[in-house]
């Protein structure tokens, strides 16, 4: 754990939110400059390997021959990343983000090199296990940076960049990764992306250290709250016994899937603000959409390049590529919602973003049909991006806005829990309904000759999209009034 820098007191220095705002100042002004590069590249890491590692996972799982747990390797990533976030916020709170942000790469790193030297399925995801721990904890510290050190009238344009920043690997990352998996092979897609670690401690650290660590007033003489840890890691351990459960398609699995949903759904409502299930109006509201909105698109996303691979016949490279595009659009919607002239109809932005998110997934199975091209999958997702770009960063922008410094870290862990656990159910029933109507059984391209099993991708895509109609509901429910 990082030591708190000690002032002429010995006392740590508390650190203050900016409140005044040059009229031309911005994100990249010489006060901001250096800090905002130095987090936006953190977060360019994470976008190359997610874009990079959702490519390599098809080949990945064939030859670990696990695909019927292919769901696994990415709910294991959000599992684990539930207990990161609220360490992460009860960190961040009392001691600063700078620790919990150090820790959290590190560890991030340390599941790439565990899953890139798997030999079985069951260690890779493993790996992608002790990934989820570190993101978990990066997201979180990230947040409370943004939240201690930038004017609340630049916020929006941070997390526009933050957006932006996944650009780039989006178009470079499929085709990257398809090429070093096809030539050189899918384990160095996990074991060269650590790499990068280097630049993002580079720049961040020492800007965080002197702009944003440190606790808040009133913090130091704050215990640290060991039972939202106890509840983390009831959230974390039931979700992924209730994901256990819903893969084994036997009578014995419901044993775990009871017992996960009775650790579950306490530790929930513990974690999360009261009325969030409800979708009570404000920070409830903001905190459920968040999850609604990441959990109906990711789980449905997780599956695209696996159909295109084995119903379609697309190589790795052009399976992964298809999603690029969505890229782009992503950062063009979280564009759109940090202009100052929209921010009075962030509802209505949020509304059609769903609505386009709804649209995209429920599209996405009509490649299934032969006669569809496939290059309308494409389309359809970069319309869905653009959506997931104006609800994701306007959750962000909402959440920042609702809480008081103090309480950043432990709102900010609550709406990345809301995330991280939609995404692990919602993953966890696409992927029972995927496994139950044949879809474990598919290896290779030549499946679709045979016949495939479409409707196996169908069960995942069109319940997600109606998850998503019903985000568009809950985002009736965050109005507020705004500065």
């Amino acid at each position: 754990m990082t030591t708190l820098e000690p002032s002429d007191t010995g006392v740590a220095d508390t650190p203050t939110v900016p409140t005044e705002l040059a009229p031309q100042e911005s994100v990249l002004s010489r006060s901001h400059r250096a800090l905002s590069i130095g987090i936006v590249s953190v977060v360019l890491l994470i976008a190359f390997e997610a874009t990079a590692v959702g490519t390599a996972m098809p080949v990945a799982a064939r030859e670990l021959d696990g695909v019927s747990l292919y769901a696994f390797a990415f709910s294991g990533y959000f599992t684990t990343s539930l207990f990161g976030m609220v360490l992460s916020g009860q960190w961040s709170d009392r001691a600063g983000p700078l620790g919990s942000l150090t820790a959290g790469i590190g560890a991030f790193a340390a599941g790439l090199l565990l899953s890139g030297t798997a030999g079985t399925m069951w260690l890779f995801i493993l790996g992608r296990a002790v990934q989820g721990l570190g993101g978990g904890m990066v997201i979180v510290a990230l947040y409370v940076v943004v939240g201690r050190a930038y004017p609340e009238r630049l916020r929006a344009s941070i997390m526009a960049a933050f957006a932006a920043s996944w650009v780039i690997p989006s178009v470079v990352g499929p085709l990257a990764s398809g090429a070093v998996t096809e030539h050189l092979g899918w384990r160095w897609v996990f074991l060269g992306i650590p790499v990068l670690v280097v630049l993002p401690l580079a720049l961040a650290l020492p800007q965080i250290r002197r702009r944003a660590s440190g606790p808040t007033e009133g913090a130091l003489a704050a215990p640290f709250d060991r039972r939202r840890i106890r509840l983390a890691l009831g959230i974390s351990l039931g979700a992924g016994l209730l994901q256990y459960g819903a893969q084994d398609l036997r009578w014995l699995s419901l044993v775990p899937a009871v017992a996960g949903a009775a650790l579950l759904v306490p530790a929930m409502l513990g974690l999360l603000p009261r009325g969030t299930y409800r979708a009570a109006r404000g920070l409830p509201a903001v905190v459920l959409l968040r999850g609604v909105a990441a959990g109906s698109f990711i789980a449905a996303e997780s599956f695209v390049p696996l159909m295109l691979v084995t119903e379609r016949g697309l190589s790795p490279t052009m399976a992964g590529f298809s999603l690029a595009a969505g890229g782009g659009t992503w950062a063009l919607g979280s564009f759109v919602q940090s202009r100052a002239r929209v921010e009075p109809y962030r509802d209505r932005l949020m509304l059609l973003g769903m609505v386009l998110v709804a649209a995209s997934i429920a599209a996405a199975p009509s490649v299934l049909i032969d006669a569809v091209p496939v290059w309308t999958l494409a389309v359809a997702w970069a319309f869905g991006c653009f959506g997931m770009g104006l609800v994701i960063s306007s959750t962000s922008v909402l959440l920042l806005h609702l809480s008081a410094p103090e309480e950043a870290g432990t709102n900010s862990a609550a709406l990345q829990i809301s995330d991280g656990l939609s995404n692990v159910l919602l993953l966890a029933a696409g992927g029972a309904a995927f496994a139950a109507l044949g879809g474990g059984t598919v290896t290779h391209a030549a499946t679709a000759a045979s016949g495939g099993h479409p409707a196996a991708f169908a069960a995942v895509f069109l319940p997600m999209a109606g998850v998503a109609l019903v985000g568009a509901w809950v985002t009736t429910r965050v109005r507020t009034e705004f500065k």
